[in-house]
């Protein structure tokens, strides 16, 4: 038994043990406080009626032509401080997005915004991820739609089971 302790603590996932229950179940309620994952975006505004938030998109024009979720408000970062009480509710919760994981502007976004006083979540994965799980998008040239990527969403199946 010693032997098996041992080798678990020098192993690099449990050199640093595990948190608590408790401290785990806190921790990633936070994290669900604060993100919505991609699938559950597209359900929520697939829905009939009101979905409850709105979708921004943070990104430039440039980008935001290239294509973006058909539906979502268009704000890049670098105005949500000067137009933001223009273009949205203070009452209605606001969902934002950018390119993807590698990059951070949806939580600038979101930032931006919950320093305005709106509750806010950032969309995990971005529009890359949204394009990749084959929800349709909409560019300067219309909507178009790609076949999921199986490595990000179930090929016979709109439910990942997550």
């Amino acid at each position: 038994m010693t032997s098996q302790l041992t080798a678990t603590a020098a192993h690099p996932v449990l050199r640093v043990p595990p948190a608590s229950p408790a401290a785990a179940a806190a921790y990633f309620g936070a994290s669900l406080a604060f993100h919505a994952d991609v699938s559950d975006v597209a359900a929520a505004l697939a829905a009939d009626g009101d979905p409850g938030f709105v979708l921004l998109d943070s990104r430039s024009t440039e980008s935001w032509n290239q294509g973006h979720v058909p539906g979502a408000v268009h704000l890049p970062t670098a105005l949500i401080a000067e137009q933001a009480r223009n273009l949205l509710d203070p009452a209605v919760p606001v969902v934002t997005y950018c390119w993807g994981p590698g990059c951070n502007g949806a939580t600038r976004a979101a930032l931006a915004l919950a320093e305005l006083g709106y509750q806010v979540k950032e969309m995990l994965g971005g529009l890359e991820y949204w394009v990749r799980e084959g929800f349709e998008f909409e560019t300067w040239e219309g909507r178009e739609r790609r076949d999921a990527d199986p490595l990000t969403a179930p090929v016979d199946s709109g439910d990942c089971g997550c």
